[in-house]
């Protein structure tokens, strides 16, 4: 399969999970920018998990993964199968500037009219 990546805005990352002694996983969403944004999770293994600890949210990646798919034959002895999203490099294209939320609470001040010095 030839090399995968996808550019996007990175919106969460996940603690990292060990699953056993020997096997760790680490999770993380970015939001594709397109007319129907898309957010589609990525999965970092062993020691590729400390990859993403040096972005914030809203940095914009360019995210260069593997596709991983594989069947599992449940309880009822159906087959499902699974995709999996495997990043092995991330680098960072930008960052978006998201406006601050300011919420107003009770304990702040009036405003001062335009006749009264505040001392």
């Amino acid at each position: 399969m030839s090399e995968l990546k996808l550019e996007g805005k990175l919106i969460k990352i996940f603690d990292t999970n060990e699953i056993s002694e020997k096997f760790k996983k680490r999770e993380f969403v970015i939001e594709t920018d397109e007319k129907y944004p898309q957010m589609v999770k990525f999965q970092l293994v062993q020691d590729s998990c400390k990859l993403i600890d040096e972005y914030k949210i809203g940095d914009v990646l360019n995210v260069y993964f593997n596709l991983r798919g594989r069947v599992w034959m449940n309880r009822d002895n159906v087959e499902v199968y699974f995709n999996t999203e495997q990043a092995w490099r991330i680098e960072k294209t930008g960052t978006t500037e998201e406006p601050t939320a300011f919420v107003a609470s009770g304990d702040m001040p009036e405003p001062l009219d335009e006749n009264t010095l505040p001392f």
